[in-house]
């Protein structure tokens, strides 16, 4: 009797042992998933960052040609013109590339391109390379693109003519920020708290609810933190990590 005792003690022990390896594999296994989707999300994006790149560079000489011919024939006013709309374009692309992340700067100008094509305006403006920022690219790119998501979805209702999207990423001695603005509707002070909750939605459709749980979980992990201000003008989401 005693040896099936210590016999179903030692099985019990083994099936305790397996089940928390494989709940542990298996977590695993989950965040790998979610950083190859992520990853392979990315590589798209740079994929196309560096075809728009290209197409800039071949554009460049066409560009040139069209304002020497502009400035033979005097017709300086609508070089004028000409040279603004060249130079907005360009910008876009410039100021896409500042950091020393290649996969967040391929998520900024893919992000850009989305917001022209539904004719939003996106403005980045990037003033730290993020050379030492501890969080892995893989996940700051999940934040900034579930962030950049939400601001998009908040701007497809709205009946504003200029709607607009800022992306925002600075540093100071002490930590890095990132803020990401739009002009879309406010968001009620009563659902500002539960709005990073899993599952919660104002959206209808099925697959909306998950985007900020998923920032906030990330962020939880990286010891990031999150706010929010939002009024009648706009809606701003700051992330801010501490510089170790």
């Amino acid at each position: 009797m005693t040896d099936n005792v210590l016999y179903l003690y030692i099985c019990a022990m083994t099936a305790s042992v397996l089940l928390i390896c494989v709940v542990v594999l298996a977590g695993r296994c989950f965040k790998l998933i979610r950083r190859n989707e992520v990853l392979r999300e990315s590589i798209e994006n740079l994929g196309q960052f560096n075809d728009r790149l290209r197409a800039d560079r071949h554009d460049y000489l066409n560009h040139l040609q069209v304002v020497y011919g502009l400035m033979e024939l005097g017709e300086y006013d609508e070089m004028e013109t000409y040279l603004k709309k060249v130079y907005k374009e360009l910008l876009k692309t410039g100021k896409a590339i500042k950091t020393s992340k290649p996969a967040i700067n391929a998520l900024l100008a893919a992000k850009s391109a989305e917001a022209e094509s539904c004719g939003i305006d996106f403005v980045i403006e990037v003033k730290s390379d993020l050379a030492n920022l501890g969080i892995e690219d893989w996940e700051l790119c999940k934040v900034l693109s579930n962030l950049i998501d939400n601001a998009l979805k908040a701007l497809e209702d709205s009946d504003k003519k200029e709607k607009r999207i800022g992306i925002d990423i600075t540093e100071t001695v002490e930590e890095y920020c990132f803020e990401v603005t739009n002009n879309g509707p406010l968001i009620p002070m009563e659902i500002r708290d539960s709005i990073f909750k899993r599952g919660f939605t104002t959206k209808k459709e099925k697959g909306h609810g998950l985007g900020l749980a998923i920032v906030s979980d990330i962020l939880a992990k990286n010891k990031g933190k999150i706010d929010l201000r939002s009024d009648a003008d706009e809606t701003t989401f700051t992330v801010l990590f501490e510089k170790e």
